[in-house]
């Protein structure tokens, strides 16, 4: 039974850019994502041994963002996924989509989205 699970609006502060104000003065960025994995076995138990913790994702995430001052979104969003399919084995897909609200005055925000599938 393939199902996702993720998070929606993960918001992290953190350095992340190219101009100099961007690698010393923190900034917001917000991570949705989705991880693919066979539920049966934690739809069958109720524990959360079974599951994929999203806290434990969210802790993962955020440590990864706020200690690898990262200078472009893109390279965050490629080790984001590559961490996620390395320490949880269960799963199978990651998308994930980081934003960056403060990158363009006249936008929105700034975003980058990937999916990647374990081999």
């Amino acid at each position: 039974m393939i199902g996702t699970t993720g998070l929606k609006g993960l918001q992290v502060t953190c350095i992340v850019g190219v101009f100099k104000q961007e690698r010393v003065q923190p900034q917001p960025v917000v991570i949705d994502i989705e991880l693919d994995y066979d539920m049966a076995t934690a739809a069958g138990s109720d524990a959360i041994g079974d599951a994929v913790d999203y806290d434990r994702v969210a802790a993962a995430v955020t440590g990864l963002v706020q200690q690898r001052k990262f200078t472009l979104i893109e390279t965050m969003a490629e080790e984001t996924a590559s961490m996620l399919l390395e320490q949880i084995s269960r799963v199978r897909v990651v998308r994930l989509e980081i934003r960056k609200p403060q990158a363009v005055a006249a936008a929105a925000c700034a975003f980058v989205r990937v999916e990647r599938t374990r081999r």
